[in-house]
């Protein structure tokens, strides 16, 4: 894909690794890599397997490009979010192998697949928008309203709540959580559960189950084109 962005294509699922440095950020080069690794996927009829590098999946957006003026941060955060509404809206399963710490945008990574392993450790994963000064975008908001109960969206998007990995799986950012050996074997194994669904099916009904959630998504990012975004 790009020096950032790799894959790897197997029988039944393809892996895409996140490598960009220590925060592992999302930066342009590595939203437009995991874009040409969903293309390749998508082309490939495979089910993905999208993680990161030992100890953190994401820190979240590159704050090189977040703090140079308010219009880069918007393109990169228009960018991800259009990745996240790609990724909800994906034929193929997504399954997120969550190395360790997922942070912002690492985190909404997770609220856009369709299965997480995290691993078992203390490793942090949340959305500290709010903390870092950054007011919550309308995207963000839509793609948490989508995978979290009322209660931990309040906590996770008002309150920047950074959680444990065992607490990230009750607030609805992991599904379950596994030693760090056995991460990328269940992710596998997570794989395989997929591939014995109807395939035609699974894309028909995630989009139909989906539905209200991706028109929200669309139009916020369409509300966050017209506004701006910057870290106070």
């Amino acid at each position: 894909m790009n020096e950032f962005v790799t894959y790897q294509s197997e029988e039944n699922y393809a892996i895409i690794t996140i490598n960009n440095g220590k925060a592992n950020a999302i930066s342009h080069d590595v939203a437009d890599g995991l874009n040409a690794g969903l293309d390749k996927a998508e082309q490939e009829d495979k089910i993905v397997i999208l993680t990161g590098t030992p100890g953190i999946f994401s820190g979240g957006f590159d704050l090189k490009v977040m703090t140079k003026s308010s219009e880069s941060a918007l393109e990169l955060v228009t960018k991800g979010s259009k990745l996240s509404l790609r990724m909800l809206s994906f034929p193929k399963p997504i399954i997120v192998a969550c190395n360790g710490h997922a942070i912002a945008k690492g985190a909404f990574l997770l609220l856009s697949a369709d299965y997480r392993i995290g691993v078992q450790g203390d490793f942090k994963i949340g959305l500290n928008e709010v903390i870092i000064g950054m007011t919550m975008h309308h995207a963000g908001i839509a793609i948490a309203k989508s995978r979290l109960s009322e209660s931990y969206l309040a906590r996770s998007v008002n309150n920047a709540e950074i959680y444990s990995v065992k607490d990230a799986i009750t607030a609805g950012f992991l599904d379950t959580a596994v030693p760090e050996d056995l991460l990328l074997p269940t992710a596998i194994k997570v794989a395989g559960m997929f591939s014995k669904l109807n395939k035609t099916a699974h894309a028909a009904t995630k989009l139909r189950v989906r539905k209200p959630h991706l028109d929200a998504l669309t139009q916020a990012i369409q509300l966050d084109s017209k506004g701006s975004i910057s870290l106070s």
